[in-house]
């Protein structure tokens, strides 16, 4: 092993190309939070839901075991940055995935596209990984900002709920999250009142809170995700902003959230979600054996996880290569067809057109069972969640 290694690095170093029996090896790279604001996101769910698809594909690809590498990037684009060229260049990664945290993902995003090697991003929000800074070599899952802004906010809108303040993560994700609220709320008649952004992991929002409130919105927006929407709803809770006759609206919330915050704090909740673990029985049935692994039911980023990883192995076995440029082909043509995006297809830009729901979270008294959260309000279509490719900045859409 450490001859293979070696000799990958002397390739890499010299700008030579692996022999083909380490191109043929298939290793996954799991690049995601493991320990901080994100770690319940995805984390190490992330990492039992790719070892589940390797699995489930049988454990081997171009007849070779297939390896899982996993490292926390600690929200760090530095961090994630030197990981990702250590495994694609010395360490023989053939793809990358999950990749929580938007800063982190455009930075690997942009080595990826450079060498030519598959990155499956199922945790960051940017648009631009399929819009300005897209990539013939990567693929955007779950969820982006345009489909939480637009899914929600429609909605909301149709609630009159017309006047909005918004507090927003002060990084890549928070920004364009931002960016399209404000485009979505002004041309469907409401107002965008203000906005206030935050530094990521913050432990107090009372300044921003106040500001929200004293606004008179009636919608305050979250443009923020992990363990800094679970501690701003808390907070808000402690304010009595919602008792005052202000509301809530989370544009990503995960299932791990709720479970955080528990019913009574929580109710009411609106967002959108790629996946629910009670949706069918598909879901189900995948979700009872991520549970019976890890003890919690899995959010959509976990199984957006899975879904990308068996959709690249099947691609590798059709491509009969780990060659980026010729699975990524295979992977575009074949439609994805699993639990998680049943008869989905991947756009030119690398976008995973799928459908969404609108849900909002239960009250105590209406849950059934422990992780009983949401209600399914509607199916949004892949259509109306995913940003027109007339739109589209992309330059593999433009050619």
């Amino acid at each position: 092993m450490r001859r293979i290694w070696a000799a990958a690095a002397l390739a890499a170093a010299l700008g030579l190309a692996l022999p083909a029996a380490a191109q043929d090896q298939v290793k996954i790279g799991v690049l995601n939070d493991q320990t901080g604001l994100y770690a319940e996101f995805g984390g190490l769910g992330s990492v039992e839901a790719t070892k589940m698809a390797i699995e489930d594909f049988g454990g081997k690809a171009l007849g070779k075991p297939i390896e899982v590498v996993a490292v926390d990037h600690q929200n760090k684009p530095d961090i994630a940055a030197a990981t990702a060229r250590k495994w694609y260049d010395a360490d023989g990664v053939t793809a990358i995935a999950d990749l929580t945290n938007s800063a982190v993902a455009l930075a690997v995003q942009a080595i990826a596209k450079e060498r030519g090697k598959i990155a499956l991003f199922s945790g960051p929000a940017t648009t631009r990984l399929t819009n300005e800074d897209c990539s013939p070599t990567g693929f955007h899952w779950v969820f982006d900002t345009y489909s939480q802004a637009y899914g929600t906010a429609r909605a909301v809108l149709a609630e009159k709920g017309d006047t909005w303040f918004l507090l927003v993560a002060n990084y890549a994700f928070g920004h364009q999250m931002a960016k399209d609220l404000e485009t979505i709320v002004t041309s469907g008649g409401g107002k965008v009142l203000g906005n206030v952004r935050h530094p990521i992991s913050n432990a107090d929002f009372s300044s921003f809170l106040l500001q929200a409130q004293s606004s008179k919105a009636k919608i305050i927006g979250l443009a923020n995700a992990g363990q800094d929407t679970i501690t701003t709803v808390k907070q808000a809770a402690e304010f009595g902003i919602v008792e005052g006759g202000q509301k809530l609206v989370g544009l990503v919330i995960v299932l791990s959230d709720v479970h955080a915050l528990g019913l009574a704090s929580s109710k009411g909740l609106l967002t959108t979600m790629a996946f629910y673990h009670d949706r069918d029985e598909a879901s189900r049935a995948w979700s009872k054996r991520y549970f019976a692994r890890t003890q919690k039911m899995p959010g959509m980023i976990q199984a957006g996880v899975y879904s990308s990883v068996l959709h690249y192995l099947r691609a590798v076995e059709a491509a009969g290569t780990t060659d980026g440029a010729k699975v990524a082909a295979k992977m575009r043509e074949t439609p994805v067809d699993d639990f998680f995006a049943p008869k989905a297809k991947i756009r030119p830009d690398g976008r995973l057109a799928n459908d969404m729901y609108l849900v909002e979270v239960k009250a105590p008294n209406e849950s059934k069972a422990p992780w009983d959260y949401f209600k399914v309000l509607r199916t949004i279509p892949a259509s109306e969640v995913t940003i027109p490719l007339a739109e589209s900045k992309c330059e593999l859409v433009r050619k």
